[in-house]
Order: C-alpha cells, then structure tokens, then sequence
C-alpha cells in the first residue's frame, strides 16, 4: 500500500509543481498510461478563445487538443494557487486525450477522468476534486458577466510533446 501512496504522492507533486503546459501534459499521457494501461504519441495543443462553457475539445480523427486559452485565463487571474490552475488544466487534458485515445461517450469520458484521478492522486487531491465536481466548480465564485473579449488567432503550443519521430 505504501508504493501507491508514494506513486499519489509522485503524482500530486508533478502536478503541482508543473510550469508549463507541456508538464501538464506528461503528467496526463503518464496517468492513463498508469490508470489504463493506455497511450498515444504525437499529440498536439492549440489555444484559441472559445465559448466559457466549452473547455477543450478534440477534433475527431486529428492529433490536436485545443484548449480554451480564455477559461485558463480566467481562472489563473482568480486563483491565486498555481496547483489549482494545473488540475484545472490537467482535467481538460486529460477529458480531451480520453476521446483521442478513443472513448467518444460524454459520459464515459467523464466517469473516466474520475476513475483516472482517483487512481493516481487520490480522494484528496485538487485534480480529483475538479474530476468529481467539473472544471466549472473554479468559476462558481468568479462574475464572468457577458465576457466579450477580442477574439485572439488560435496559437500553438511549442515544444507540447516531445517525440523521436515525424508523426503526421
């Protein structure tokens, strides 16, 4: 029992401690590499400025993720808790790799990310909490109002996931 507590543990400070999205990002393929057994190479991120309600998405039958950069903004500018604002992200990674490594259920992929988190973090863990409540549990105390900023052109993540090999 000892091992998984330190592998939550090895987990949660990855997680918390991660500064960039691309840690984020290995810190997800890694989990569900654990949880499931399952994983996929060749992933890409892009930012772009969609709706508040809509988080990520994952274009079927593509390797890009593309993550609402305004949502992940907003929180950050609220939150003051850099481990808040990775489990937010970890979250909508982590939803969004589930229907590229296949789920394409709603509902199952959120029962997953669950499933997935708890595995890893345990019952305690902010990115457990954000997976049994929903990413939108951070917003609840935050006025958004009718959010009306300028649309942005949807950017790249460099350096996102490092591969040996040429994946198109």
């Amino acid at each position: 029992m000892s091992a998984d507590i330190s592998l939550g543990e090895r987990f949660a400070s990855r997680l918390d401690n991660a500064k960039n999205y691309a840690q984020v990002w290995q810190v997800v393929k890694d989990s569900v590499e654990f949880a499931e057994g399952k994983k996929r190479e060749g992933m890409m991120l892009f930012l772009d400025d969609l709706p508040l309600q809509l988080g990520a998405y994952y274009p079927v039958g593509t390797n890009n993720i593309v993550l609402n950069r305004t949502l992940v903004e907003i929180v950050e500018g609220a939150v003051s808790s850099k481990p808040t604002v990775n489990a937010l992200t970890y979250n909508l990674l982590l939803h969004e790799y589930l229907h590229a490594l296949g789920e394409m259920s709603e509902a199952g992929v959120r029962r997953e990310v669950v499933e997935v988190a708890k595995k890893c973090f345990g019952e305690g863990h902010i990115a457990t909490v954000v997976a049994q409540k929903s990413p939108w549990v951070l917003l609840k105390d935050i006025p958004l109002g009718p959010y009306m900023a300028p649309k942005r052109v949807m950017e790249i993540v460099r350096d996102f996931e490092k591969t040996g090999k040429y994946i198109v």
